[in-house]
């Protein structure tokens, strides 16, 4: 067993910290119940409780009222327990078996609330629960794994072993001095306002969500790990109605790690007013047809793209899991993208640019250190992202072990940084996309500016592609004619075929802050990317949004 020589408090006027009551009550009936432990014939060999505690707050108006607003404080446990040894316990992968009934396999543990008040009676008898409930689970898999037909593979360890980190983050803020309330429940309403002078806009919300969180990690190994996470994120969001009835949406964010450090109201009425615009010439916009050739993709688009068709595909613990796609098992070394691209992870990167990174830690969710890590270095796949589940060459974490609050950990994207050593401008992009559109005979590229997301498949059971939502689309012509917002694009693919078509990238590299939804929940990320010249796209119209003529006249809501 290690333990980590560095620990990290804060102080308080009087130079100590006081000591963490929650963590106190925690560590000692996890001692407790090891000890007990000792006195059957197949105790656990891991424990771990992860708990987080979190204060929110949410506000949101339409049209210039207030519509909603709540605050919440909520505190979740999740017991991890594992029964067998490193090499071989009750997590192994049961696909790794030729026959099973899966549907009758026990779960695991189940996240469970905590009373909010520090009373160690009350407190102390949830975790004796949860940890009883989680070990006759943890037993009867075993006990199923163990007698279960195996395969012939090379044996891989089922959990790793680490450094017991220490770490106990200051006492995080009061909520009531981090989120003014009133002040913002003024202040979100002035956001929604403007939208309400143009009758053809049929939606519009402005929202603020904020938080602050203090997460605790707390191990049999000695891992005692306490850290701090405050954010706000403002969306503005408002929708149009075409002239062919249907709806499009746009909206805008900001992230920041306090509310007051969030943009002046005179920048987002600002935005809101250009927001407004793009609105009413997307009203107007021709639907555009299913389309395939070159385009560039601006940065924040291409962060997106990076994302959903690169970043998934590297998270280590896909490459264990027989039913995925396992799309760069056995590429190591191998040029998987053009030899001037580079790809790093780096959770250990707080701000890019003066801006603040939502995928940034100190420690993840399974008490490791988060590292910076190159995956793919002058185009070469060199590792992958790693949690404390091994796989093949690879033995330990490298600190991506990832969950949101209730869920188990697995391997996750942080921090995605693209780097470019063989720059070109976007004018010179410009010139490709057209140079290349009248190679094949195309009247025009497209120019994907901005995006709000999108998802993939990797199992194998489906087709391995991925979809981008984009929400500002113009198609570049060859003849000169003015660049054409268009409306109704879905951009799709299959990842191998869009790496290969990468050509080239800018030196401008963008943010787009964003939360990313898999198998271990919904986790904050951050992308970071140049622009991208693609040799080849493909597009598919989106479904369009229609709801009925309106029967009685509009309201005015002039104000």
């Amino acid at each position: 067993m290690l333990f980590s020589t560095l620990i990290f408090f804060g102080t308080t006027s009087f130079g100590q910290t006081p000591p963490d009551e929650l963590l106190m009550i925690v560590e000692s009936e996890l001692n407790r119940e090891m000890t007990e432990f000792k006195k059957i014939n197949q105790p656990p060999y891991f424990l771990a409780y992860r708990i987080y505690d979190s204060h929110s707050g949410y506000l949101s108006s339409s049209f210039g009222s207030l519509v909603g607003s709540d605050t919440d404080h909520s505190r979740i446990l999740v017991t991890d327990l594992k029964v067998g040894d490193y090499s071989f316990d009750s997590s192994h992968p049961m696909s790794n078996f030729e026959d099973y009934d899966a549907y009758n396999m026990p779960g695991g543990g189940e996240a469970v609330e905590l009373p909010l008040d520090n009373k160690p009676e009350a407190i102390k008898l949830i975790l004796w629960q949860q940890t009883q409930n989680s070990y006759r689970q943890a037993l009867n898999f075993f006990k199923a794994l163990r007698n279960a037909p195996k395969t012939e593979e090379k044996a891989i360890d089922d959990f790793s072993k680490e450094k017991a980190e220490v770490f106990i983050a200051p006492p995080i803020q009061d909520f009531k001095n981090f989120f003014d309330t009133k002040g913002w429940s003024e202040r979100i309403k002035k956001f929604s306002a403007p939208f309400s002078k143009h009758s053809d806009i049929i939606d519009a919300e402005a929202s603020l969500e904020v938080s602050t969180e203090r997460k605790y990690f707390v191990t049999s190994e000695g891992a005692r790990v306490i850290q701090n996470r405050t954010f706000a994120y403002l969306t503005i969001r408002g929708s149009v109605r075409a002239v062919d009835g249907d709806i499009i949406p746009l909206h805008q964010s900001y992230f920041a790690l306090e509310p007051s450090q969030l943009p002046s109201d005179e920048t987002v009425l600002l935005d809101v007013e250009k927001m407004i615009l793009k609105l009413n010439q997307l009203r107007t916009a021709p639907v555009a047809e299913p389309y395939t050739g070159p385009a560039i993709l601006y940065s924040r688009a291409a962060g997106v793209f990076f994302h959903e068709i690169f970043g998934h595909r590297v998270e280590g613990h896909r490459l264990k899991d027989k039913n995925d796609g396992q799309t760069f098992k056995g590429k190591l070394q191998e040029q998987v993208l053009p030899k001037s691209l580079s790809v790093t992870f780096d959770p250990t990167l707080a701000s890019f640019n003066g801006q603040p990174l939502n995928g940034h830690y100190q420690y993840d969710d399974e008490g490791i250190a988060g590292q910076k890590v190159k995956v793919v270095e002058n185009g070469i796949l060199k590792t992958f992202l790693m949690s404390r589940t091994p796989i093949e060459n690879f033995s330990n974490s490298n600190g991506h072990g990832r969950a949101q609050a209730g869920a188990e950990a697995v391997s996750r994207q942080s921090n995605l940084v693209i780097e470019n050593t063989k720059a070109v401008s976007m004018s010179q992009m410009r010139k490709m996309l057209i140079n290349e559109c009248k190679k094949l005979r195309k009247p025009y590229g497209y120019l994907f500016m901005d995006v709000v997301g999108g998802f993939t498949t990797t199992n194998r059971y489906m087709p391995n592609a991925f979809n981008i939502f984009p929400t500002e689309v113009y198609r570049v012509y060859t003849n000169g004619r003015p660049d054409e917002l268009v409306r109704g694009v879905d951009l799709i693919g299959t990842p191998l075929a869009m790496f290969a078509a990468i050509q080239a990238a800018d030196d401008k590299n963008e943010v787009f802050t964003g939360f990313c939804g898999a198998e271990s929940g919904s986790i904050p990320v951050t992308a970071i990317s140049p622009s991208l010249f693609v040799k080849r796209i493909e597009t598919q119209k989106k479904p369009m949004m229609q709801i009925e003529k309106n029967i009685l006249e509009r309201p005015s809501l002039n104000k």
